[in-house]
Parts: C-alpha cells; sequence; structure tokens
C-alpha cells in the first residue's frame, strides 16, 4: 500500500520560504516519479513540478519556476519542495503524487497516488 504524507505548510509571509516534504512508504520507490500539484479555494488542482527517481533536471510551472525548487532523498523516500520569494497567489493546498515510472506529466491523471495534502498560506 503506497502512502504519500505531506507536512511543512503554514502561514508565510510574502517574500518568505517555506520547504514542504513528502515522505514515501509502503514499498520501494525505485523508478517512481514524484509530483507536487497545488489547489486554491475555487480552483482546479494544478502542476507545480516534478522530479524522476534518478533526480533529473526538475519540471516546472511557469508560475513558480525560478522560485520553487524540487528535489528528493531517495534513501530516505522523501521529495521536497523549496519555496522561495512566495506570493499571496501561492495560497494553496498542497499535494505530492507518485507514479510507477521514469518520466513525469502534468495532469492530475498522470499520477496514480497521492498525498492527502497540506496548507500554505501566504499572508499579503
Amino acid at each position: 500500500q503506497v502512502q504519500l504524507v505531506e507536512s511543512g505548510g503554514g502561514l508565510v509571509p510574502a517574500g518568505g520560504s517555506l520547504r514542504l516534504s513528502c515522505q514515501a512508504s509502503g514499498r520501494s520507490f525505485s523508478g517512481w516519479t514524484m509530483g507536487w500539484f497545488r489547489q486554491a479555494p475555487g480552483k482546479v488542482r494544478e502542476f507545480v513540478g516534478c522530479i524522476t527517481w534518478t533526480g533529473g533536471i526538475p519540471s516546472y510551472a511557469d508560475s513558480v519556476k525560478g522560485r520553487f525548487t524540487i528535489s528528493r532523498d531517495n534513501a530516505k523516500n522523501t521529495a521536497y519542495l523549496q519555496m522561495n520569494r512566495v506570493k499571496p497567489e501561492d495560497t494553496a493546498v498542497y499535494y505530492c503524487a507518485t507514479v510507477f515510472r521514469p518520466y513525469g506529466g502534468t495532469s492530475v491523471s498522470d499520477y496514480t497516488h497521492w498525498g492527502q495534502g497540506t496548507q500554505v498560506t501566504v499572508s499579503s
């Protein structure tokens, strides 16, 4: 049973930083791509970024490129989302997701397993 648990969310002032973690459990995650999505109130869930098992160059949505960084520690089965220079429009519930394949995707349907999400609120 694959389980993903996000942590690290909270309230952060605009311009500040926050690091989210996604702890995976239930099996070996060799070969699994990890993705991050977010969903603001009244909006659809949107792609933030993803990283493959090999930790190659991550992919990012244009809205976060240059501000957010995705990384992973395969020994710990953990993925991270470092959020810098956050903006009020970054306020959302952030979800990590995973899929067993060596490349990522930008659609919700590209991923098979999801965490419960962690709330990030950016104050202006």
